[in-house]
């Protein structure tokens, strides 16, 4: 059975959070008085001298709308990177007492942040077909094991993970299981939000960096049972989305159709570019892809991407992670951006 709070850390247990003067004000008022601001305003057009709602009500009310799920059910952070590290901060004990599984190859920041909060990992490699490798994740799971974090669509490999298989490891885990969605606007793959009241152990993470174009915001959303976003809050800094932050994010959520239309843009231009590299020479492979970038196997990964470098053009190369040798993960740009990387690369002899 899922009991959450004999996965919370000690400490976290104990902890008081900090109060901020907005978290204790309720209701209305005209003179702000409490917080030590600067009340003759700011220098800037806009009044930024007041402190942001520390829980970002307004853009959580309009997400739920959005995501059909209630806003206490929803966290936001500054990206989904501060979502990743509040869960190893509020349930795993460093020091090689707790321990993760993550499924390599994966996305790198769920690595970064164990080492950082010095958090044992352990490894379960994805099978040749990126799919997990149940068997491999039984094993790696012991008393200790905290988090699962499963990637889907999975970065760099840009496929989606099995639903059946993801339900299967909520189904046999006790502790929680991070399904981190940032590329799911592109998939055809449904989200798991509507599962959260079926799996209490269940968190999943988005993004507004990616379908929705605001990465430069860096705004991340959790969603999970109201207890474990309790936590969260818990945890968290009192102001960690700042106040142009969350108008910018708030007016960019009431453009959904725009959203939708670049989505369905790109996903065709990703069948284009998928054609267009399948035709080169130099690519062996491209992986089947539900995100908003591919794969591609290459015959000489670290010469195409200086070539590559050398004309202006920037994709990442992924030559040295686990089971991608040779390969190139390439973002899926304008039409335009397309066709210059295609036309460079034909001319790579």
């Amino acid at each position: 059975m899922f009991d959450l709070n004999s996965l919370l850390r000690d400490n976290i247990k104990r902890l008081v959070p900090y109060s901020s003067a907005r978290d204790e004000f309720k209701g209305e008022a005209s003179v702000f008085l409490d917080a030590n601001e600067n009340s003759y305003g700011s220098p800037l057009p806009t009044d930024y001298n007041r402190y942001p709602d520390p829980l970002q009500w307004k853009v959580k009310y309009r997400l739920a709308e959005i995501k059909g799920v209630p806003p206490q059910n929803i966290f936001l952070g500054n990206g989904s990177d501060e979502a990743i590290d509040v869960l190893f901060r509020a349930f795993c004990r460093p020091g090689g007492l707790d321990n993760v599984v993550l499924c390599p190859p994966t996305y790198g920041m769920y690595e970064v942040s164990a080492n950082i909060n010095d958090v044992t990992i352990r490894k379960a490699t994805l099978t040749e077909d990126f799919q997990l490798d149940l068997p491999a994740i039984e094993a790696a799971i012991d008393d200790n094991t905290k988090l699962i974090f499963i990637c889907s669509p999975n970065n760099p490999t840009a496929n989606a993970i099995n639903r059946e298989d993801i339900e299967v490891v909520l189904n046999n885990f006790h502790g929680i299981v991070v399904v981190d969605e940032a590329y799911i606007n592109f998939s055809k793959q449904k989200t798991l939000i509507q599962e959260l009241t079926e799996y209490p152990n269940l968190v999943i993470l988005q993004t507004l960096s990616k379908a929705w174009g605001l990465a430069a915001l860096r705004v991340g959303m959790a969603f999970a049972s109201e207890d474990i976003i309790n936590v969260f809050n818990k945890v968290k800094p009192p102001y960690n989305i700042n106040q142009a932050s969350q108008e910018l994010a708030l007016e960019a959520l009431n453009n959904i159709d725009q959203v939708n239309a670049w989505i369905r843009e790109t996903v065709l231009e990703r069948d284009k570019l998928e054609f267009a590299l399948k035709a080169l020479p130099i690519v062996e492979k491209v992986y089947p892809s539900d995100a908003n970038f591919l794969l591609a196997k290459t015959t000489d990964a670290k010469g195409i991407y200086n070539h590559l470098i050398e004309k202006g053009i920037v994709v990442r190369d992924r030559s040295k992670v686990e089971l991608c040798v040779g390969c190139l993960r390439i973002t899926v740009g304008t039409p335009a951006e397309n066709i210059e990387l295609i036309n460079t690369l034909q001319a790579i002899v």
